[in-house]
């Protein structure tokens, strides 16, 4: 049978190397090849891959938004991620997520891409060694800071922080909860002031790292 994959990638060279690489196996059909999340979205109604190839870091929107779009519309496309963020608290975001594997760029060979491929079309999960005694490696490193600090947020906190997580503006954010944005505010301070951060970009990075979306 043979499997459809298509990739998602903005950075030209590793498209060219991803092309090279799926062409060699006849086993494997790049249906289509994107450089934003934009363009994959609207492509996928008649597109339909089996497996799509995700960057985490494109250019019109965060790759964690681009899966959580494809996981709940497409039950049936596995996303195997394919980027150059080593850091713990991506590869167990996407993985929670719904993801079916993480990849490094970096360190991901042709025939170790093409075997993760078809083991994510036949249902399973795929991590090289390396990244699966990372993974665990930092959750029980994280599971202790992780739990302390949730117990520090309220409700509303935590509420706010999933749609700062997401990428929701304070305006944003307070239209769809129907409170103000200086109440928003508020609790965007309060946030950074328990988790110790300083900006919203390190809010987000602390959240996944410690997995306070759960």
């Amino acid at each position: 049978m043979t499997i459809k994959v298509a990739i998602t990638d903005d950075h030209p060279m590793v498209l060219a190397g991803l092309r090279h690489t799926l062409a060699a196996n006849p086993d494997i059909m790049l249906t289509g090849a994107y450089a934003t999340g934009e363009s994959l979205l609207s492509a996928l109604p008649a597109l339909r891959p089996d497996v799509l190839l995700l960057d985490l870091q494109l250019p019109d929107m965060p790759g964690r938004m681009v899966a959580l779009q494809v996981l709940k519309q497409y039950e049936d496309i596995r996303i195997l991620v394919l980027s150059s963020q080593e850091d713990t608290c991506y590869i167990q975001e996407m993985m929670e997520l719904g993801c079916s594997g993480y990849l490094l760029k970096s360190t991901t060979g042709h025939a170790l891409l093409l075997d993760a491929i078809q083991k994510v079309y036949y249902g399973e999960n795929f991590l090289d060694e390396a990244l699966s005694k990372q993974l665990m490696t930092g959750i029980l490193k994280n599971r202790k800071k992780s739990d302390k600090t949730i117990a520090l947020l309220t409700r509303k906190e935590k509420e706010i922080l999933g749609y700062i997580v997401d990428g929701g503006s304070s305006s944003h954010i307070a239209a769809q909860l129907g409170i103000s944005v200086r109440t928003v505010e508020t609790h965007r301070y309060s946030l950074m002031q328990k988790l110790e951060v300083k900006n919203a970009p390190e809010l987000v990075r602390k959240a996944i790292e410690l997995h306070l979306l759960k």
